[in-house]
């Protein structure tokens, strides 16, 4: 029994079984509200430039999250639950995240309001997360909703989106791994 488990994990760590929709973004969830946990015990004592590398790795996986969500799995699940006040409450979160990691992404950490708008930011994520997971993504599997082919089509729009916005977004990383980012 073990042998099977640990190949099973081989192979998915290595990808061979493509994850779905509701894997992947619920994984992102999960790694995103890690990072807000790791600015928190990093806010009192540490230093700007870990502050601001920490900061910004967050407005990447958020940006890059909300924009899979917004071209792939919403207009899917739009059209499959029908039910337009979800859907829509879902994009304007998304519009208010998006102007707090602009505001984050103008500002430094030694200012006034930075670990306020990260922690703003943390808490509108952590509702929103519980929406979609609570709400959303139950009524897409109800829905019958495809979130296998979906799962394909995020994967490969995510890795895109990463490559492209790592470089826009600045991610503190060491020269050696410099265009190219951990996730």
């Amino acid at each position: 029994m073990e042998k099977t488990s640990a190949s099973a994990s081989t192979r998915k760590s290595a990808k061979a079984q493509p994850q779905d929709a509701i894997a992947i973004l619920s994984a992102d969830h999960r790694k995103v509200e890690a990072l807000f946990e790791q600015y928190e015990a990093l806010k009192e004592s540490g230093d700007p430039d870990e502050k601001a590398a920490l900061a910004a790795r967050i407005c990447l996986e958020l940006t890059v999250h909300a924009k899979v969500e917004e071209e792939i799995f919403y207009p899917a699940a739009r059209e499959a639950i029908e039910d337009e006040d979800l859907m829509d409450e879902a994009e304007v979160e998304h519009a208010s995240a998006k102007d707090l990691i602009a505001q984050l992404s103008e500002s430094d950490p030694e200012d006034d309001l930075f670990d306020a708008k990260v922690k703003v930011l943390g808490e509108y994520i952590e509702h929103h997360v519980k929406e979609e997971e609570g709400e959303m993504f139950a009524k897409a599997k109800k829905a019958k909703l495809d979130i296998a082919a979906l799962g394909v089509e995020i994967e490969a729009r995510k890795d895109a989106l990463m490559a492209e916005l790592a470089d826009e977004i600045e991610v503190e990383q060491t020269p050696t791994a410099r265009g190219r980012t951990s996730r």
